[in-house]
């Protein structure tokens, strides 16, 4: 049985192991100073190459939230975010507006590396777990919210990947979706994304 027209006209997402761990790392870091009040986020954005139907993501490179500071942030947080998905966006904590100075050094160190910058990633916890109890029926996961339709059409990067992390014990849990940009009037299509392992081919 062949595939349909959509399925083989879509890129396929190869990740270094190396350039999850790292973001893993910051994640699981930055979700165990979360708290009902605050959700703080984790977000980087995507370095590698495009070769044909492939897009290889090779590095993470995160930059500061200007989330609060940025003038355009503020506008668009108040004028369309929060009245488009509601209240619970006029937390400071919650959403994230990569800083443009900062957004500049990394297309800067993209290019001196000889490499795109692809998209972004950026992690959801376990909010029904750990979220207020107001919220605890807000099951996230690694499938996009309308707020990151939203923010994946307006960047239009290829490659938007959520990493869903959930806490059981003592141990973090995670699994990944890597995500295209909407069309006009649509959702957002989930691409194939595999992540290299750290078990060599045998010869």
């Amino acid at each position: 049985m062949s595939e349909p027209d959509e399925y083989r006209s879509a890129p396929t997402v190869l990740m270094c192991h190396q350039a999850l761990d790292e973001f893993l790392t910051v994640a699981v870091g930055q979700y165990q100073l979360i708290t009902p009040e605050a959700p703080l986020p984790c977000f980087a954005l995507l370095l590698g190459s495009a070769e044909g139907g492939t897009l290889h993501v090779e590095h993470v490179a995160f930059g500061r939230n200007a989330r609060t500071s940025d003038p355009a942030a503020r506008r668009e947080f108040s004028d369309a975010i929060v009245p488009r998905f509601g209240a619970a966006y006029e937390n400071e904590h919650r959403g994230w507006w990569v800083d443009s100075a900062d957004l500049l050094k990394i297309s800067k160190k993209a290019d001196a590396l000889g490499l795109d910058l692809l998209g972004s990633i950026h992690m959801h916890p376990d909010w029904h777990r750990i979220g207020p109890p107001g919220e605890r029926e807000c099951v996230l996961s690694e499938r996009p919210t309308p707020m990151d339709q939203y923010v994946f059409g307006n960047t239009a990067w290829p490659i938007n990947i959520i990493c869903y992390l959930e806490r059981r014990g003592d141990v973090f849990y995670h699994a990944l979706a890597a995500w295209a940009p909407p069309a006009a009037g649509h959702q957002c299509t989930e691409i194939p994304l595999r992540v290299r392992t750290r078990t060599p081919v045998g010869m």
